[in-house]
């Protein structure tokens, strides 16, 4: 049966972490056309951009992966590796800029295999179908829900019978590799499994770029709020990868330096595992326990708190952090040590 594409980018499943980005760690292994764009596109962090007057010896430059008009019989298709693995709970075929050869219909098919396996090897895999052949629409984002949710590594995307696509964002729940969740760990690591629940003000810098593994490259890979004109502060609340005891805490700064806040404050608490953004409301009744009292921060600085931690407090088990900042800026990245 056909499976219509949603185009309203406001579903939930959108929210989740991006498990085809190249920001965490996705990697496009093979695809068999790849003519007039590039198949790395694909996974692009940036949104497409679109240059009219833009040519390459191939033809028209696009900002995706675009193969070549298909005169025999068959359909391309493009093979890629998980930043990190993870269950897949909606896909988002973003057709962007790509209307007059756009791919008619599209499916999407996983696995799990963590060997390190030839092209070949994978492709003989015994591959599961999560969404189905189904229509798509050009220059819109084609939104597809997963209802059947297996841990996956790697993905197949196969566009009928050729044409272009942007970005593919596979939007999911992380299931990490158990050894990377054994002694001290970043708690608040993406591909630990920490997840990103709510901020009140992302206006220069989306919220989950703060807990992305690496240094930022610039400001725009930071979590940035507008300049605020009246009282209050900025804050970040960050769902941990589970339950566990911190031992340090680091706040970078890096690229922030007429922008970054002027002092911060860490929070943490033990609640349920499956809050939402709501739960967190302003008048949300929840007994925050101050781990980092509130601090000087300084420009484009990694800054390493273990020491200043409020050692009374950290005797318990948390599985929620708020950063909070005063009264604005930009952070880069917050790691949380600890252990599970």
């Amino acid at each position: 049966m056909e499976i219509m594409a949603q185009t309203n980018t406001h579903t939930p499943f959108t929210e989740m972490v991006d498990l085809a980005n190249e920001k965490t760690g996705a990697k496009v292994l093979f695809s068999n056309d790849d003519f007039f764009a590039p198949k790395e596109n694909l996974i692009k962090s940036t949104t497409p951009l679109f240059i009219p007057d833009k040519y390459t010896e191939f033809g028209k430059w696009m900002d995706g992966w675009e193969s070549r008009r298909k005169r025999v019989p068959g359909h391309d298709f493009c093979l890629l590796k998980l930043g990190i693995p993870g269950e897949i709970y909606g896909a988002n075929i973003d057709t962007s800029y790509f209307t007059g050869n756009f791919p008619e219909y599209a499916s999407l098919e996983v696995i799990e295999e963590e060997n390190d396996l030839s092209t070949e090897d994978l492709l003989k895999k015994n591959w599961t179908t999560i969404i189905s052949k189904s229509a798509l629409s050009g220059g819109s984002h084609n939104l597809f829900p997963c209802h059947k949710k297996i841990r996956a590594t790697h993905a197949l995307l196969r566009i009928f019978p050729d044409g272009g696509v942007a970005r593919l964002r596979l939007h999911g729940k992380v299931i990490p590799h158990k050894k990377n969740l054994e002694g001290e760990i970043n708690l608040a690591a993406v591909e630990t499994g920490a997840t990103v629940i709510t901020a009140n003000d992302m206006y220069f810098g989306p919220k989950d770029n703060l807990i992305l593994a690496g240094r930022a490259t610039n400001m725009g890979e930071g979590w940035e709020t507008r300049r605020k004109r009246g009282p209050g502060h900025d804050f970040i609340i960050i769902k941990l990868c589970g339950p566990g005891t911190i031992r340090k805490i680091e706040v970078d700064t890096n690229h922030f330096k007429g922008n970054f806040p002027d002092r911060c404050m860490i929070e943490a608490v033990l609640l349920g595992e499956h809050l939402l953004p709501c739960d967190f409301r302003d008048n949300a009744n929840i007994s925050w326990m101050n781990i980092l009292p509130e601090i000087k921060l300084s420009a484009h600085k990694q800054h390493l708190f273990e020491k200043e931690l409020n050692s009374a407090n950290l005797k318990n088990k948390y599985n929620y952090i708020k950063l909070n900042i005063y009264p604005d800026g930009g952070i880069s990245r917050l790691r949380i040590f600890g252990e599970l």
